[in-house]
């Protein structure tokens, strides 16, 4: 089968690429555009390691084909933080909670966290956890991620901005 030609607007930069049609949105923002923070876990869906957000929704992207991105908007890890020389809320809030171990489930953590907050911008803790669910931390970090969620959902809170 004949390679496609997809677009791509991943945090906020176009790019157009010549890609076979079975390759997964993860292989092509790891090994293509070399956004290596999307992490590839178990390949099936089921860590939430690979977790980006296609038009503000958090999907995985080890089950999502790259073709199903063309003229998407796609936000990873790399792509949240306002500046290089800053972090997004989310961000600091889970080095400050030590919410960040080994760090191999942070990224989609991260944004599965930034997409709970856009929809909800003041989770309970069993909220927190449900929007979390379909993300595993190896290392059962659980705790601090869930206090480093409800710590950036206040701060966002109280400076009047979207997560």
């Amino acid at each position: 089968m004949a390679k496609q030609t997809i677009e791509l607007i991943v945090n906020g930069d176009r790019y157009e690429l010549a890609v076979d049609p079975w390759r997964t949105l993860a292989e092509v923002l790891r090994e293509d555009l070399r956004l290596t923070g999307t992490k590839i876990g178990c390949a099936q869906g089921d860590c939430g390691a690979c977790t980006v957000l296609m038009d503000g929704r958090s999907i995985s992207s080890c089950l999502t084909l790259a073709v199903e991105a063309h003229q998407r908007e796609l936000t990873t890890i790399e792509g949240l933080a306002p500046s290089p020389d800053m972090l997004h809320p989310i961000q600091e809030a889970f080095v400050q909670h030590g919410a960040v171990q080994c760090g191999f489930c942070s990224p989609g953590m991260i944004l599965s966290a930034k997409h709970l907050l856009d929809n909800n911008p003041s989770p309970s803790e069993a909220e927190i956890r449900a929007g979390l669910s379909g993300n595993l931390c190896r290392c059962t970090g659980y705790n601090k991620i869930v206090d480093a969620i409800g710590a950036a959902a206040a701060k966002l809170a109280d400076a009047g901005k979207e997560a």
